[in-house]
């Protein structure tokens, strides 16, 4: 979790977010404050391995998958671009491989990796295809982002993708580049890559589901004040060093890194909300501007 003061002017609580909208003439009451995303056409979700798993087991967990797909189709049968960066491959390799034990070393994650994404991709392939959308593969180094030919050949296929109506499932391509699986690379983690990716091809929201709510004044689990924020208009270094890394014991990314990717996507001009992805059924109602999570406001 994220400890903030509640006076800092970036942040903004449920009652300042209140006052602020009745000023500005933009608050319609106090149950009916909606975001407005009606112009978005291009939007990246990332969903964590925490949030495609059962917590008991580690294993996929098939109905939010099966939910997962048909929010994600309906935003394309809603004529929206849409880009998915899923974890899960470790996971879905350790089960595969009937590994007790988390894998620790690197070569052993790697071989999690080839197992699991290529099951991983399986499965998306079967779900989607019931609602009769196709979906691509694109598996990222850090190199891809950093070399200039490299960053633009990735740009035009993203963008040959999603021209054709295609949803392409990103992830790290952990088999040759330990960078996400050692957390000190360019990427790190789903978080940072699914930023950089919004950046890439100029994305305009993008979503981050994880196993928590959004933002705090202080750790809710452990103080029963702390205070939810709504919205963010800056990442001050303030804010950035207050972030505590730890997230769930399934997933790589903590708060600091959900901060790391609301700073790249939000220079990138896209706005970026952190909500829980217990229940896939908010991705809808994110788009549809309901007020849940924590938006980061674009520059």
């Amino acid at each position: 979790m994220l400890q903030v003061k509640a006076t800092d002017n970036n942040l903004k609580t449920n009652k300042q977010i209140i006052k602020l909208r009745e000023q500005k003439g933009a608050y319609r009451g106090m149950d009916n404050y909606q975001r407005d995303f009606s112009d978005v056409n291009r939007i990246v979700i990332k969903v964590g391995s925490s949030s495609l798993t059962h917590k008991e087991t580690g294993r996929l967990d098939l109905v939010k998958l099966e939910t997962l797909v048909r929010q994600l189709s309906n935003l394309r049968n809603m004529g929206k671009e849409v880009v998915l960066v899923s974890s899960g491959a470790i996971m879905v390799g350790k089960g595969a491989l009937n590994l007790e034990h988390r894998p620790e070393k690197v070569e052993e994650k790697q071989g999690c990796a080839a197992v699991g994404q290529a099951r991983l991709m399986m499965i998306y392939q079967r779900l989607f295809s019931q609602y009769n959308q196709i979906i691509g593969q694109i598996l990222i180094t850090k190199s891809n982002v950093q070399h200039p030919v490299s960053r633009k050949n990735a740009r035009n296929t993203f963008n040959q993708l999603l021209s054709q109506g295609v949803i392409p499932i990103v992830n790290e391509n952990d088999t040759v580049a330990t960078d996400e699986i050692e957390e000190n690379g360019v990427f790190g983690d789903n978080d940072t890559l699914s930023a950089e990716v919004t950046k890439l091809i100029d994305g305009q929201l993008l979503i981050l589901l994880s196993d928590i709510d959004g933002l705090y004044t202080d750790d809710p689990r452990t103080n029963p004040e702390a205070q939810f924020i709504q919205e963010v208009t800056k990442i001050s270094d303030e804010l950035k060093a207050m972030a505590k890394g730890a997230g769930s014991k399934v997933g790589t990314g903590g708060m600091a890194t959900k901060l790391k990717a609301a700073e790249i996507a939000t220079e990138s001009g896209a706005s970026m909300i952190i909500a829980n992805g217990n229940s896939m059924e908010i991705i809808g109602q994110l788009v549809d501007g309901q007020p849940m999570g924590t938006l980061f406001l674009s520059k």
